[in-house]
């Protein structure tokens, strides 16, 4: 049995994230804390095989905790789960002793596949971050997981609600002071990331998703 500790400070997280290993036969999260003081002082209390935590958080920041947690216990390997995409968060949690990093809107399959890595002493990384740079950071045992939903950027994000709300790509272009060509090729990437086949199943996508973005 894999034991897992998750610090965040988002209490809504943590109780869909144990409700959904809760009946898991190798997964069992023993314990959860919102910010990272009370993160150091339950994993010296419990030792976990895993802890799962944020970066930024109330009292003391993931970085910080995974330093102490690392220097007291190496043999608990810690998985970042965060929305923080950024080269310099990555590379500051892998510095200071994590060995996998997700996003949490990676979805709980990559989840629970990047706890069974981490577990063994490899490195998982979310296939959405900018890993390209890692270099000592990654070897022949480092796991790239696979996407479970299309990523979008934000500015797609933004030209698809105006789709869905029936704006043509030059009315877009005025709307967001980009050219015309600029908004064209946003839809073509989209279409392809979206594995469309037209822009107007394009349109009808993006109106199907108008309230979920």
């Amino acid at each position: 049995m894999i034991t897992v500790i998750m610090a965040e400070d988002h209490q809504m997280l943590i109780d869909g994230v144990t409700s959904f290993f809760e009946l898991n036969e190798e997964i069992q999260i023993i314990g959860s804390v919102n910010n990272g003081e009370d993160l150091v002082k339950l994993v010296a209390l419990k030792q976990p095989k895993v802890v799962i935590t944020d970066i930024r958080m109330p009292k003391m920041d993931g970085i910080e905790a995974t330093k102490r947690i690392k220097k007291q216990f190496a043999h608990t390997h810690v998985l970042t789960m965060t929305m923080f995409d950024q080269p310099e968060a990555i590379k500051q949690m892998l510095q200071a002793g994590a060995i996998g990093y997700i996003l949490k809107n990676s979805g709980i399959k990559m989840l629970s596949k990047a706890i069974k890595t981490v577990a063994k002493g490899e490195r998982f990384f979310d296939p959405n971050v900018v890993y390209n740079f890692l270099g000592d950071f990654t070897d022949d045992k480092t796991t790239i997981g696979e996407s479970e939903n299309v990523i979008l950027s934000n500015r797609e994000k933004e030209i698809l609600q105006l789709i869905a709300d029936g704006k043509t790509s030059q009315e877009i272009s005025e709307t967001l002071f980009l050219a015309k060509t600029t908004i064209d090729t946003h839809r073509k990437n989209m279409i392809r990331k979206l594995e469309l086949s037209s822009g107007s199943e394009l349109v009808k996508y993006a109106i199907d998703r108008k309230y979920r973005f």
